[in-house]
């Protein structure tokens, strides 16, 4: 009698407590991603004195990761679709723990900024992948939605803990050990990712590296414009303005040649995705510029020391860890429009407040506001960013769709960065009225988005 071969039988859907490990092991990874940023900005002044170097230095400290970061997540995300999002994340966050022990031991500043270019490559293999496997666990909307608002708490707790963690680390053993603690990080995440539950399938989706090449000159070359400028380079500054412009054309005319172009089209055809990923943008650059300038500002003009710096952090940074949660509610009830909105306005709002603050110079607790409004403007607007981006991408790219979001994020993240820093330096601030003109920036960009958002939506 012959044997007939049944069919392969479809795995088991996972169970909600493996559900709920995996989400967490999740949201750890990106907990460490965000963590990396936020304990560096209260070290900012330590390794200044540490290995020397001007806010140019600094800024590339920061940038040399979001640099790498934003530009390789154009890709990264299409990886993770062709190759299976899981093993992209497992392999990110190898990369990162091993990359931060790197960092800790390094001798010089700028071996420290190439590290940290290493760092936005595993990064970037990790943080779009997060989002495919969020999509798989959660397949339906309303349950992918808290699932989001629960990985964006856990995930923004790293913005709440980072700057107190920091500001203990630096204390009482110098920036390098900031970098340590992403070690057991590391290791803890793959353990609790290793279920069978998180298996993405592979895609047949290819990979355009010339593009790809061509967006991280583009973006490196803009930022080391930027940097120049800043610190009064202007022969430097159009050099590498004019090399941006070259790669930002070359990227163009591969793209339009590509039958495997980068930015995906279909994702860019879908109904309010563009106008959430220029918001992502602008959200990014705010909390970014500010993290990087805010702990030179609290250093120099009000004398803290890097754990007390942390502690004047906590009216931004708590409500990134407790608001996604009522933002997911929201989103799952109405929608993600008014809590775009909303969080928007919110730091449209503090960016007023702290140029009030800096210009009339007012003490911490006027500060303090603005912070607030920072906080709960960030924790309001990016779940609903999230939800929107990866709702509304087509079936098979909701890597692509991740890391297009978080690609665009980190362009704003670095443009911050290197555009506010121009106003600053590591041993005494700017003039009050530069300062107040720089702390505007996020506030209009800002404003002129939600603009955008309300009527396109």
């Amino acid at each position: 009698m012959a044997v007939v071969d049944s069919p392969p039988s479809t795995p088991p859907a996972p169970t909600s407590r493996a559900r709920t490990v995996a989400l967490l092991g999740i949201s750890l990874g990106y907990f460490m991603v965000l963590l990396d940023l936020t304990v560096l900005s209260v070290a900012e002044p330590d390794l200044a004195r540490s290995l020397g170097g001007s806010v140019a230095g600094l800024q590339w400290v920061v940038s040399g990761y979001t640099v790498v970061f934003g530009a390789l997540l154009l890709t990264a995300g299409a990886v993770a679709d062709r190759f299976g999002a899981h093993r992209a994340f497992r392999v990110g966050i190898v990369g990162f723990g091993l990359g931060s022990l790197l960092s800790a031991c390094a001798p010089d500043l700028w071996t420290l900024v190439a590290l940290r270019g290493l760092l936005g490559v595993a990064a970037a293999a990790c943080v779009p992948a997060s989002m495919a496997m969020v999509t798989l666990l959660y397949p339906v909307p309303t349950e992918r939605a808290k699932a989001v608002a629960v990985w964006a708490a856990l995930s923004g707790a790293a913005l709440a803990v980072g700057p107190i963690a920091g500001g203990l680390l630096v204390d009482g053993f110098g920036w390098r050990a900031i970098f340590l603690i992403n070690v057991p990080l590391a290791a803890l995440t793959l353990a609790l990712t290793a279920g069978a539950g998180v298996r993405c399938p592979r895609g047949v989706r290819a990979i355009d590296w010339i593009s790809q090449l061509a967006a991280c000159a583009a973006l490196g070359l803009a930022t080391d414009a930027l940097i120049a400028i800043g610190s009064g380079s202007a022969t430097h500054a159009a050099w590498s303005g004019a090399g941006a412009v070259l790669a930002g054309l070359l990227f163009v005319r591969s793209e339009r040649r590509s039958a495997h172009p980068v930015l995906a089209r279909a994702i860019l055809r879908s109904r309010g995705t563009v106008s959430a990923l220029l918001a992502g943008a602008a959200v990014n650059f705010a909390m970014t510029g500010l993290l990087f300038v805010l702990p030179l500002l609290f250093r120099q003009n009000l004398h803290m020391s890097p754990l007390r710096t942390g502690v004047a952090f906590l009216p931004m940074t708590l409500p990134f860890a407790v608001n996604p949660l009522l933002t997911g509610r929201i989103v799952a009830r109405s929608g993600p429009r008014v809590p775009m909105l909303a969080g928007l306005g919110l730091l449209t709002a503090g960016s007023v407040v702290f140029t009030v603050a800096v210009h009339t110079g007012s003490a911490y607790p006027v500060l303090a506001v603005g912070l607030v409004c920072t906080g709960f403007g960030v924790s309001f607007a990016l779940p609903a960013l999230v939800t929107t981006v990866i709702s509304t991408a087509p079936e098979g790219t909701a890597g692509a769709a991740g890391g297009l979001l978080n690609a665009v994020r980190q362009i704003g993240a670095t443009i911050g960065v290197a555009s506010m820093g121009a106003f600053v330096s590591v041993d005494t601030t700017a003039a009050a009225a530069d300062l107040a003109y720089a702390l505007l920036l996020p506030g209009v960009l800002c404003a002129a988005m939600a603009a955008v958002v309300g009527r396109r939506r």
